[in-house]
């Protein structure tokens, strides 16, 4: 066999690997030291970012955007050394179709690239802010171009694609320095309204931590089936959730105690439930109940225990006239008796007195 041919084919290719070799290591270098210059102009926009006290998101965007650029321009400039007959223009050229085949490829990922830019240039939320999407809540750690990681208040990570951020609903509880906290406390109906809300409104006063200005409220807010609901209000500064919640602990123990030792109700949902043998002596006296429908100016009904009790001396009535009708002819029977032992014994009387 004769392999003369691919020696040559060989040679041939080694010779051209061999004149190239030279233009792959020089873009390799160019290609590691637009890397350390990309880092080197990062570094720069942000030191001259928080110079000008732009906020770190922003500043954030502005770091990544330059540091992508100098990558790019890094590798157009790397092929253009390797491939002298490479330029920008044959590149689009050579994408045609296939670029937007790419492109609805990588829609989503684009898509969160681009929301995390506005994102990031709108800022409706920055990195520490305090944020409530859908079932997620905790604290914003970072804001990357394709998504944003919260840290959740029981210690886990949820990363959160930025295009659902951008388009649906986000609360943010950080972003005012205020926060208003509210509670519905339940008391009885036989408690004074006026006396409750006063107590109500000095057990928050006195928790720590409670603004004056907006200065807290309590206002009755339903009549529930148990209870006469009154809603507290009051704010707090700062809005935060270590915040909230030990402000709440410290308003609600401090409304509980005051509440206690006034002796205002603060009753259970109770529910009562009346049978047909209600024992109760006021059970349907409409002149003494204690709830229900006002006796009001007519004659009144009278209540099942009246009733009862007028069956009750009827019955003892009957029984008493049955035992008198069975009472008087035993005694017909017992006078006739003795008037025919009077008129047996009369003869022998006679007889008697006349021996």
């Amino acid at each position: 066999m004769d392999f003369s041919i691919a020696w040559q084919k060989l040679n041939a290719m080694g010779r051209s690997f061999m004149s190239v070799l030279p233009n792959l290591l020089i873009g390799v270098v160019v290609l590691v030291v637009f890397v350390f210059v990309a880092r080197g102009v990062r570094s720069l926009v942000v030191r001259v970012a928080e110079n000008r006290r732009q906020s770190r998101s922003l500043t954030l965007l502005l770091s990544r955007l330059a540091y992508v650029f100098v990558l790019i321009l890094g590798v157009l400039v790397m092929f253009t050394i390797m491939i002298p007959s490479f330029t920008p223009t044959s590149l689009l050229s050579a994408l045609g179709v296939g670029g937007v085949a790419i492109g609805f490829a990588f829609k989503d990922i684009f898509q969160n690239f681009l929301a995390g830019v506005l994102l990031l240039l709108t800022e409706p939320f920055k990195i520490n802010d305090q944020i409530k999407y859908k079932d997620f809540e905790g604290t914003v750690e970072n804001i990357q171009t394709r998504a944003t990681t919260i840290k959740t208040y029981d210690g886990r990570r949820v990363v959160i694609p930025n295009a659902e951020l951008f388009i649906n609903a986000v609360t943010v509880n950080t972003a005012y320095d205020q926060r208003r906290l509210q509670y519905d406390i339940g008391i009885g109906y036989g408690d004074d309204i006026a006396t409750a809300r006063k107590l109500i409104l000095e057990a928050i006063q006195e928790a720590p931590g409670i603004l004056t200005d907006p200065a807290p409220e309590a206002l009755v807010v339903d009549l529930a089936d148990s209870t006469v609901n009154i809603r507290a209000r009051w704010w707090i500064n700062p809005p935060r959730r270590a915040d909230y919640m030990d402000s709440q602990d410290a308003v609600l123990t401090a409304i509980k105690n005051k509440l206690t030792e006034a002796g205002i109700d603060m009753p259970f949902p109770t529910q009562q439930i009346l049978f047909h043998d209600q024992t109760e002596v006021t059970d349907g006296n409409r002149n003494q109940q204690r709830e229900g429908w006002p006796a009001g100016s007519g004659d009144v009904p009278q209540s099942r225990a009246q009733v009862q009790q007028e069956q009750r001396e009827k019955q003892a009535e009957q029984q008493r006239q049955l035992a008198d009708n069975k009472a008087e002819p035993l005694q017909l029977s017992a006078s006739t008796e003795q008037r025919s032992a009077q008129d047996q014994l009369s003869p022998k009387n006679n007889n008697l007195n006349a021996g």
